[in-house]
């Protein structure tokens, strides 16, 4: 259990496991049902907007995640919050911190790193990104008596302004270990640093020896540790790579100490060239009472360029036997039961996502895409045309789409009311690959499954053995994914992409 979940299990939680689903009952009078997901279910990102560095803290049975808000530098004077009960239906809390509040900070305030204690919320913050020691800035620690705030600053001056070790002072994570010692784990420019925090979390304290900071760098280690322990075991996590490139990602490391020593294990969590790129500064958290543990991280989606468009996401973490940690699986779902539709771009007609399905209006080639750019995959998605007289369904391996009929370049799979089952390539006009005949009922619900490997194409529609469809066209070969309509209305539910194994 990780050190900003500690005692909540007893205090706040019980677990019971009905008909699939893990409901958590809270000590409110109203239970919150939290299903064992695979990941954001509902879809990642799980919030609107930009931001990053996402750490995450239980309060009370409610999970509260503290980003970066992803601007300039000099636009970033404040911090936001977003709270659930189920890992699905966010609150925003806007700027529950503000530089007005914190004397000496100008700008470039990061990696917000929430804990509780003694009744007190504690929010430790960098800020002014400072180069040298000349300048004023660093970490420092703000405190509240809610989790939403507002946070005021707690000593009215940095609590580590130097740096030390070579270890520029950002990037803070904060842990209470079970004997109530707390830590802090801190830096950038390619060095780690732990230091002890006193009872009144707003000093620093010092090791046995009489030092204050220890170096604990790790191999190809650059910022954002994060610590969290599990099994008496001390897992130091962090990240490798440039913040701005693709290849920003997270590795690992177990200890039997708070202080190390950290050998790096593997890296678990890296771009996915099909899903998203630049994924990292993460944290973890465990569900109270369980072994069920996920990953928060930051990361930028494929058609983006701009350093500070990056998004909240989160996926399931995983352990082996022996306590080291699977890759981390970015996997594409939206189950819409977050009544938003966030990740998907609209090319002509109406949308909206609404009751736990996103709804397209009757139009003549009406689509929404993800940004991503699967090659060999199975994609699945529950469809249900309402009304019309053709048909809705999945795009993939789609290029250069916009509005229009036939506004794009890749395949399209569909079914309609009237009982057909079609599959075509589109290029600003429609080349039929394939028709099939079914009971297609107006307002039924069927599940459509597209497998693509190579140039070999599978549709199905309920029967996931047999196809309906099965072409062989290698005119595309990767691509986004998306749904759509044709003079027909539709709702689209559970959508599920993933590689082809």
């Amino acid at each position: 259990m990780t050190a900003k979940t500690t005692g909540l299990a007893a205090k706040c939680c019980a677990f019971l496991l009905t008909g699939g689903l893990l409901t958590m009952l809270a000590p409110s009078p109203a239970a919150a049902a939290v299903p064992e997901y695979t990941t954001a279910e509902a879809g990642n990102p799980f919030v609107d907007g930009w931001y990053a560095d996402p750490d995450i803290a239980v309060y009370d049975g409610a999970y509260w995640v503290f980003p970066t808000t992803s601007k300039p530098y000099d636009q970033q004077t404040h911090l936001d919050a977003f709270s659930s009960t189920d890992l699905v239906h966010w609150t925003k809390h806007s700027e529950i911190l503000t530089k007005s509040s914190i004397s000496w900070a100008e700008r470039a305030m990061w990696a917000p790193a929430p804990i509780e204690r003694d009744g007190k919320y504690y929010l430790y913050f960098a800020a002014n990104d400072i180069q040298n020691d000349s300048q004023l800035g660093g970490i420092g620690v703000a405190v509240a008596d809610r989790p939403e705030g507002p946070y005021e600053d707690a000593i009215g001056r940095p609590l580590i302004s130097a740096f030390h070790n070579g270890a520029q002072p950002i990037d803070q994570d904060v842990f209470i270990d079970d004997d109530g010692q707390a830590y802090m784990y801190y830096g950038g420019w390619g060095h780690a640093n732990v230091v002890k925090l006193n009872p009144d979390m707003t000093s620093l304290g010092t090791f046995a020896d009489g030092s204050t900071f220890k170096e604990i760098t790790p191999a190809d280690y650059v910022e954002g540790p994060q610590m969290f322990k599990k099994g008496g075991k001390y897992y130091l996590m962090w990240s490798e790579g440039g913040w701005t490139g693709p290849d920003y990602s997270v590795s690992y490391a177990i200890s039997d100490s708070p202080t190390g020593p950290f050998e790096k294990i593997d890296k678990v969590l890296a771009q996915d060239p099909a899903v998203a790129k630049g994924s990292g500064h993460n944290s973890v958290v465990n569900v109270p009472g369980t072994d069920i543990w996920y990953i928060f991280y930051h990361r930028r989606p494929l058609g983006e360029t701009d350093g500070n468009h990056r998004q909240l996401a989160y996926d399931r973490m995983y352990f082996r036997p022996d306590g080291t940690i699977r890759r981390i699986e970015m996997k594409v779902r939206d189950n819409f039961a977050d009544g938003n539709a966030l990740g998907w771009k609209t090319y002509g007609g109406s949308w909206a996502a609404a009751g736990g399905r996103y709804r397209a209006g009757r139009s003549l080639g009406g689509k929404a895409l993800l940004d991503t750019d699967f090659a060999d995959f199975t994609y699945d998605a529950d469809v249900t045309p309402t009304s019309g007289g053709g048909d809705a369904g999945l795009v993939f391996r789609a290029t250069r789409p916009g509005t229009g009929v036939d506004g794009y370049s890749g395949y399209y799979a569909g079914i309609g009311p009237g009982g057909k089952v079609v599959l075509g390539r589109a290029n600003d006009s429609w080349t039929p690959l394939g028709t099939a005949r079914m009971p297609i009922a107006p307002g039924s619900t069927h599940r459509l499954r597209v497998t693509a490997v190579g140039p070999s194409i599978k549709v199905y529609v309920d029967d996931l053995l047999t196809p309906k469809i099965s072409v062989t066209d290698d005119t595309y070969r990767s691509g986004a994914n998306g749904v759509r309509v044709f003079d027909t209305a539709a709702s689209f539910d559970n959508v599920a992409i993933s590689p082809a194994q």
